[in-house]
């Protein structure tokens, strides 16, 4: 068939030519909305990623799993390591950037956890709300992570999970993570890390990696997992038994596997159009830079948990 290769060949040339016209670069908390509503409203991440819009876990050392179950297993391997479960049912628990509430659907289900999800989403938290059986104790609703209007102490945990790259101000964060919880309690987090610029300095190929990281996805900025345990211990709020830990090896699995389910769902992507082709097919290069950066030590899954002091904050 002659005219394969030429179809194969547009295919490709029209992939990049969206790449490099689609960057999506971090302006405001509206920029990140607007990304993730798009995301939400042609379903596509949805049908390929599941409920679960963050990756998953393969073990260390990684074994072979199923892409969605991965994510689920995540969330648990969390829960254990941070010792949530050991919290009683009906603790109250703030899910920040909680997606489609796939995360926060697992804590209330299956731990008893009373969950507020917020996202700046407007259509994550519809999708979420419209997801979520009502006997479930776990509500959404839109919000700014910057600008949460809830009073001090109201939660016995925090959970976050990939929502830190999307956000500018890195201090501000952590001071209203901890400022919501209540004395002793418990914050979980998990970020995408890039290495610290202060004990190996970036070259230029992985600075325009970054760069390019930053821009397609919407991300405001990366922070060294070093970073982040500097921002929680400079916090008003007092920080204390602050441990983290490098999920690098256990998580770099998701980024071969996002393009394979592509091919084992064929029809998740086909059946949303040709537009969905296109945009499956974009995403690409970034997944594959993803790995790359994984594989380099240039990004790093960070994982952190850590209590409110007793200090009055």
């Amino acid at each position: 068939m002659p005219w394969f290769p030429l179809l194969i060949s547009v295919a490709l040339v029209l992939t990049f030519l969206a790449y490099l016209a689609g960057k999506r670069p971090y302006q405001s908390p509206r920029s990140v909305a607007a990304n993730y509503d798009n995301w939400t409203r042609d379903g596509l991440l949805e049908r390929l990623w599941g409920d679960h819009i963050h990756l998953g876990y393969y073990g260390d050392p990684p074994q072979p799993q199923d892409f969605r179950a991965s994510k689920a297993r995540l969330v648990h391997e969390m829960v254990h390591w941070a010792g949530l479960h050991r919290l009683p049912a009906g603790s109250r628990l703030l899910d920040v950037g909680c997606g489609i509430g796939g995360s926060a659907r697992i804590l209330a289900r299956d731990y008893g956890f009373d969950v507020l999800g917020i996202s700046v989403s407007s259509r994550q938290i519809d999708r979420a709300r419209a997801l979520t059986p009502a006997h479930l104790s776990c509500r959404f609703a839109v919000m700014d992570a910057l600008a949460m209007p809830m009073e001090d102490r109201s939660f016995d945990a925090i959970w976050t999970v990939e929502a830190a790259p999307h956000i500018a101000d890195k201090q501000r964060f952590a001071n209203e993570l901890l400022r919501l919880l209540q004395p002793g309690g418990q914050l979980v987090m998990a970020d995408w890390n890039q290495r610290d610029p202060r004990h190996q300095p970036l070259r230029r190929p992985e600075q325009m990696v970054l760069n390019v990281l930053l821009e397609q996805w919407g991300h405001a900025a990366f922070a060294s997992m070093e970073a982040v345990q500097e921002h929680l211990q400079a916090s008003p709020y007092g920080c204390v038994n602050l441990h983290t830990a490098d999920w690098s090896r256990a998580t770099f699995p998701a980024w071969p596997e996002a393009i394979r389910e592509g091919f084992r769902r064929p029809w998740a992507v086909l059946s949303l159009g040709p537009s969905a082709v296109l945009q499956g097919l974009r995403e690409v290069p970034t997944i594959l830079l993803m790995a790359w950066a994984w594989r380099r030590g240039l990004l790093r899954f960070g994982v952190f948990r850590a209590e409110r002091a007793d200090g009055r904050g």
